[in-house]
């Protein structure tokens, strides 16, 4: 299978590498494109053979808008089969989670909308309570994609959604996997006074862009 061709841009290859590199803590320049990770990609036929090797190759050539737009980085689940299959240990689901936070600066529209609401929806159940509650986490969560969708008016898909979610429900409820309890951990102050000393990092200049 022919691989597509990637544009290679030098004078902004370095630099986006090198945000890549810091952001998500993997050497991306030891991966020799052995094609074991792609092997193993749960994902990969889900996402047009977008594969995580051509997506280390998209990032260590500068090509920016391939890197940030595309499938892997809102589908990937995080099996880490990538890492466990690397002979150079590169955890490439770590990079996808970079490259999603990066979109998201930028204000690139997900590819994954659904994604996007599940990953802030966590977040902020996190945050606010210092775990995370199912039954708030996923009634932000299903509250996103429902004013998502009304502004679209696909009220069908909210329809579908509750009913999908029902059943979903009834049968964690069966298998006594369904919480109601509503519980929150000490320490929430330390944990957002992290958050915030973490995004004023990010916000910092770095030495890539210097």
């Amino acid at each position: 299978m022919t691989e597509p061709a990637i544009e290679i841009q030098p004078e902004r290859a370095r630099p986006f590498l090198q945000e890549v590199t810091e952001r998500s803590g993997q050497i991306l320049t030891a991966c020799y494109q052995c094609k074991r990770c792609a092997a193993g990609c749960s994902v990969g036929d889900e996402t047009g053979g977008f594969t995580p090797n051509l997506l280390i190759r998209a990032v260590v050539l500068g090509d920016r808008e391939t890197a940030l737009n595309n499938p892997l980085i809102w589908k990937c689940v995080s099996c880490y089969t990538c890492g466990t299959r690397c002979p150079n240990d590169i955890q490439t689901a770590r990079i996808t989670e970079t490259l999603k936070k990066m979109a998201k600066e930028a204000g690139i529209e997900p590819l994954q909308p659904k994604v996007a609401d599940f990953h802030d929806a966590f977040l902020h159940s996190g945050m606010r309570w210092g775990r995370v509650n199912e039954m708030a986490f996923m009634g932000m969560y299903e509250m996103k994609n429902a004013l998502r969708e009304v502004r679209e008016s696909n009220y069908e898909a909210i329809l579908e959604e509750i009913r999908t979610q029902a059943e979903l429900g009834l049968s964690m409820f069966r298998l006594r996997r369904m919480h109601f309890g509503f519980l929150a951990s000490k320490g929430r102050k330390e944990i957002k006074a992290l958050y915030k000393k973490a995004k004023a990092k990010k916000a910092a200049p770095s030495a890539a862009n210097i």
